[in-house]
């Protein structure tokens, strides 16, 4: 269907025309994560489907979303940025702890929201992989803003003398992907561990990143 539908104006049921759109929008997405991250996924989920789970019509649809994958893209920024908003608040909390508190709190804080729903970590580590270049690109995208912020709180380390300077951006993508990879599996099952003990061992491989054999925290001066 070329370009949307135009949307409704004016006000209607007590509602503005934007507190209606937003609201449509909230319930495709909230469908969009009952059928992408469970059954039946987002490759077998229609546009019909979906209007009739999220109880709207398929021309709704099309005044919110061009395509099913616009909608994908939507939920993967949703997720990405429930878990960004604990992380930075986890943060600023532990902002004077110590480097292995800190670490641990902010680290529990993502696990625990990713983790929190299952499908989460379905958008996140599965249903956005291959599905076109566009949403590759932002995947990868989001990735970079995961790597930025890790590099970021290591140099904060470094600044403490709580961490060895060097240039962490290429150690900070690698465990990048040990993260996505243990909570992938750790849902799926696959690890035999409870979820403060995930957080524990990735706590455990950043200090061994941070602090390499040989390298001691530096007094602050």
């Amino acid at each position: 269907m070329p370009g949307r539908l135009r949307a409704p104006t004016g006000r209607y049921g007590g509602k503005t025309a934007e507190e209606r759109q937003a609201e449509r929008r909230r319930r495709f997405l909230d469908a969009a994560l009952q059928l992408f991250g469970d059954t039946p996924g987002f490759r077998s989920t229609t546009v019909a489907a979906l209007s009739e789970t999220a109880g709207l019509s398929t021309r709704q649809f099309y005044e919110e979303f061009h395509t099913l994958e616009d909608v994908l893209a939507a939920l993967h920024i949703q997720v990405n940025g429930w878990a960004e908003a604990a992380v930075l608040e986890a943060a600023a909390d532990a902002a004077d702890l110590p480097l292995v508190e800190r670490a641990t709190a902010v680290f529990r804080a993502y696990a625990g929201n990713v983790a929190a729903d299952s499908r989460r970590i379905r958008i996140t580590f599965v249903e956005i992989i291959g599905v076109s270049p566009r949403l590759e690109e932002q995947r990868l995208a989001r990735r970079a803003g995961w790597v930025d912020l890790i590099c970021a709180e290591a140099d904060a380390a470094v600044a403490r003398g709580e961490a060895a300077p060097r240039d962490y951006r290429l150690a900070a993508t690698g465990f990048i992907g040990s993260v996505n990879g243990l909570l992938h599996d750790w849902s799926a099952g696959w690890v035999d561990a409870t979820l403060d003990e995930v957080v524990d061992e990735l706590v455990r491989q950043l200090l061994g990143i941070l602090r390499p054999p040989g390298w001691k925290p530096q007094p602050q001066r």
